[in-house]
């Protein structure tokens, strides 16, 4: 590591941060009959007692506006392979409507899509919203949990592109 030259720019921070790896989750939400949904590697857990999670949404996105309004959402972890969902969801002015043809979904019971083929799915209830920049962090209350699949690998995301673990 090189000590720093001068005060740190976002183009620092991007390629810092691009040699952390992290999951990949498809996080979504339903705002009046439309599906939303979002492609996120900023999906952590928080605590264990109580049951939180968070996801960090940017504030000019439209997934931010109908997460709030509906203040229920979901995430459903990639497994390896699934590189082109985490890109079509990543993509910003896709189509509403359609955008899930061709991905398998079943709805959970807070009326949030998860991902059929995810490895884990957790269903959450916004509880706390806090402002960071140009985002904001949803801290959510974990009200179900899909039991991950014990065969499953993540798909991985890591020097700004994805990865597998193997």
């Amino acid at each position: 590591m090189r000590d720093p030259a001068g005060p740190p720019t976002a183009d620092q921070l991007r390629r810092a941060a691009a040699r952390y790896a992290t999951g990949i989750t498809v996080i979504t939400t339903v705002a009046g009959p439309v599906d939303h949904a979002m492609t996120a590697n900023s999906f952590t857990t928080v605590s264990l007692d109580p049951l939180l999670a968070l996801v960090c949404v940017e504030r000019e996105s439209r997934f931010h506006d109908a997460v709030l309004a509906a203040g229920t959402w979901s995430a459903s972890v990639l497994p390896e392979g699934q590189e082109e969902t985490a890109r079509w969801f990543a993509t910003r002015g896709r189509a509403l409507a359609g955008q899930f043809d061709g991905v398998p979904t079943r709805r959970g019971a807070n009326g949030c899509l998860l991902l059929a083929d995810g490895l884990a799915g957790f269903e959450l209830r916004t509880t706390q919203v806090i402002g960071a920049g140009d985002h904001d962090v949803l801290i959510a209350e974990v009200t179900a949990i899909h039991d991950p699949d014990p065969a499953g690998r993540p798909l991985i995301y890591f020097a700004s592109q994805f990865h597998a673990l193997g």
